[in-house]
């Protein structure tokens, strides 16, 4: 109902935070996918934008700009749409912290809790919470700030080698390393402590730059998503085999390569997806979908980490591989509707993540030419 006591419709999708022109044209896409009949509404910073970026927000039907260190200014925009909003999500890690602030302005929506998207995008505080739900599906870890004879000690007493290093706020698996040894990890964490400062400051690292240690996993890393309702209920999409740079010689645990569907058994994979409703218990997560990065090691499955969003590349994975409509479902659980997911295999889908091990400006790319002239290449839309 409006201000002026009047019905209106709830017809609006509400999409927190900017996003690529390939993101929104899927996001446009899924009201002929399902034969719905929403507006799509985009609230976004009032900071200058690019001419790209306006050119994505004019994509979309309504186009709502705010301060999102403001609540003035949240409840300011959204107070137009009063009654109107049937549904608000988010995509892209960056743009969970804005979310976060549009929450306590829509109760009524089926939205996560601020909290438990502070748990999932603080790895710390993630850690933490896995750790009390259930400590035999994560490591053991410690938190440091500095790299000191006494903490050097501490942590090889409490975690043993080999371990990894990784910022706690940081986004993805920026400056993620791994020590075998004390004096490798002496090296490698006051080199991480002293990029931290200006990494942060760049990549827009989430709280006050603080390092995880953890016990290093050893096994075959895999990921899937999921959609959690409003009651808990989770559907789980297929699983994606992750090789990481790593494994071809990088000093660097970005994922390279990502494979769907995968060779698991059917025991495996209901092993895999046990542990990934632990992950999303552990941290409560409701009303959203869930990117979870799993180890399958000697002792079981393990979690990694447990993302409140879509993950990476798999809107085209799933749909070449079996058609599914991957942000239909995730604008579905919000509405809320069943998702709709195939496990009929149409094809076998890879998307490949390229690094330079320094930085710099690229030249040349061999074989470009040669992948694009194979019968099964398919262009890639950045998402």
């Amino acid at each position: 109902m409006a201000q002026n006591g009047t019905m209106t419709a709830k017809d609006i999708i509400l999409i927190v935070g900017l996003v690529d022109k390939a993101v929104a044209e899927s996001i446009l896409a899924t009201n002929k996918q399902r034969g719905w009949n929403y507006r799509f509404g985009l609230m976004y910073s009032t900071r200058p934008l690019s001419k790209s970026e306006q050119e994505v927000a004019a994509m979309f039907d309504i186009q709502i700009p705010c301060n999102f260190d403001s609540h003035k200014s949240i409840t300011q925009a959204l107070l137009p749409y009063e009654g109107q909003l049937k549904a608000a999500t988010v995509r892209g890690e960056n743009n969970i912290p804005y979310f976060q602030k549009v929450i306590p302005h829509i109760p009524y929506l089926r939205t996560p809790t601020t909290e438990s998207l502070t748990w999932a995008t603080s790895k710390i505080e993630m850690r933490t919470r896995f750790s009390e739900y259930d400590k035999t599906v994560s490591p053991i870890f410690k938190v440091v700030s500095d790299a000191h004879k006494k903490t050097l000690e501490s942590i090889k007493t409490e975690i043993g080698f080999p371990l990894v290093i990784k910022p706690a706020g940081l986004a993805a698996s920026l400056l993620v390393t791994i020590a075998y040894h004390e004096e490798e990890l002496a090296k490698s964490l006051r080199r991480v402590l002293r990029k931290l400062r200006s990494q942060y400051k760049k990549w827009e690292g989430r709280g006050e730059p603080q390092v995880l240690v953890e016990q290093f996993m050893e096994g075959e890393m895999y990921s899937i998503d999921c959609y959690v309702s409003s009651s808990g209920k989770i559907y789980y999409c297929p699983l994606v085999h992750v090789k990481t740079g790593r494994s071809i010689g990088f000093d660097d645990f970005f994922g390279y390569q990502r494979i769907t569907p995968t060779l698991l058994t059917p025991e495996n994979i209901q092993l895999a997806q046990e542990t990934a409703k632990k992950a999303i218990y552990g941290l409560g997560l409701r009303s959203s979908t869930a990117h979870i990065e799993l180890m399958k090691t000697e002792n079981g499955w393990k979690i990694i980490e447990l993302g409140p969003r879509i993950g990476g590349f798999r809107d085209t994975m799933y749909l070449l591989s079996f058609d599914i409509s991957h942000t239909a479902n995730d604008i579905a659980i919000h509405l809320p509707e069943k998702p709709v997911i195939s496990h009929k295999q149409l094809g076998y889908t890879a998307a490949l993540q390229f690094f330079a091990k320094h930085e710099g400006k690229i030249t040349n790319l061999v074989g470009i030419k040669k992948i694009k002239n194979l019968n099964h290449f398919i262009p890639w839309k950045s998402t």
